[in-house]
């Protein structure tokens, strides 16, 4: 049986659509996709993400520990600002990729990718170099707020000074009376914010951020377009874009990979990829004939199988097919002529530069 988030009575009382991922029942959509995308486009939409993991890393190793571990560079990192990387294996290929917020050195949460929950877990544990490791997964929910009208609605619930936070920053507040780490992150291109609360208290979250929106157009989003804005943003999703046979480099990921901070897991698998080249890159394509593309659809040039579509939709907002797919570095240049083989036909396709949607500010 497929586990519940704290809000699954939630999503029944909004009609939604439910459907297994990652193991779990949710929302795949409520009053469509097509228009929870514009709504979060647009306005504000409010997602469930309470599936999402939380590791939490304590004690005077726990920032000493975690950057033997991530690829990304923590002391750059004050308290109160979160960092986006990866966890990688010796061999460079990529355990998760996560956000982790520092609220001091001797306390970061590690927020973790659904299916991974426990992998990433059991990971981390077992490279913790004398932290105090643990998984607070099932005591927290988290909502995400996101859209050009979130600041606006949350405002009304919170005497937080969200304009404080920035993007990539959190700090603890109060929202509708309920005890929240409140982040300025989000997983869809628009501002928005990521609400962790105690589990208990997330129905009660989730229905005063619904009526506090209501004014703004507010929207209950589902996984369906949270994959649409994701895609447009050429966000990657593990277990499509990464896994355990990928690296950051060969993901496109490099911008979070930092050398020059000293040794972490994967650094030397890694460095040799990078003086030896890449055998293949993952990238962005527009088809440019009917047709849209799948997870799983061959990629090819001259006749021949060049990679595989790792990501693929039709934008709401571009009106077009786009997705992801690891080419060779030699088709990887943005021009390169493709095809995408649909149902056995071979469907043109053309790389084009990521993000395929262009936000004001980002």
């Amino acid at each position: 049986m497929a586990l519940r988030t704290p809000l699954h009575a939630a999503h029944l009382r909004h009609g939604a659509r439910m459907v297994e991922f990652a193991g779990w029942d949710m929302p795949v959509q409520y009053a469509g996709l097509i228009e929870e995308h514009e709504a979060v486009r647009g306005a504000v939409g409010l997602f469930d993400v309470s599936h999402m993991g939380e590791v939490v890393f304590r004690g005077p190793r726990a920032l000493a520990a975690l950057q033997a571990i991530f690829t990304n560079d923590l002391s750059r990192v004050a308290d109160g600002q979160a960092q986006y990387g990866c966890l990688c294996r010796e061999n460079g290929g990529i355990v998760d990729d996560v956000v982790i917020y520092r609220r001091s050195a001797e306390d970061l949460l590690v927020c973790v990718n659904a299916a991974n929950r426990q992998k990433d877990f059991e990971w981390l544990k077992s490279h913790a170099s004398g932290a105090d490791v643990r998984n607070e997964s099932d005591d927290w929910a988290q909502v995400a707020l996101q859209g050009p009208k979130a600041l606006a609605v949350l405002k009304k619930l919170t005497a937080t000074d969200l304009d404080a936070i920035k993007t990539y920053r959190h700090a603890p507040g109060t929202v509708a009376g309920i005890t929240c780490l409140i982040a300025r992150t989000g997983y869809t291109g628009e501002d928005g914010f990521e609400l962790f609360c105690p589990a208990a208290q997330a129905e009660k979250l989730w229905d005063a951020l619904m009526a506090a929106g209501k004014p703004e157009g507010i929207q209950p989003a589902g996984l369906g377009c949270r994959d649409t804005l994701r895609l447009e943003m050429a966000y990657r999703l593990y277990g499509s874009d990464m896994d355990d046979d990928a690296s950051p480099l060969e993901a496109g990921l490099a911008w979070v990979v930092k050398f020059d901070k000293g040794d972490f897991i994967g650094r030397a698998a890694l460095q040799k990829q990078k003086e030896q080249g890449l055998s293949r890159k993952l990238v962005g394509f527009q088809l440019t004939e009917p047709g849209i593309a799948r997870h799983g659809h061959p990629v090819v040039h001259d006749g021949r199988a060049v990679g595989v579509v790792t990501s693929g939709t039709r934008s709401p907002s571009l009106k077009t097919s786009i997705g992801l797919a690891y080419v060779p570095p030699a088709l990887a240049a943005e021009g390169s002529a493709l095809a995408v083989e649909i149902r056995g036909k071979p469907v043109a396709a053309v790389v084009v530069k990521t993000p395929f949607l262009s936000r004001k500010g980002s």
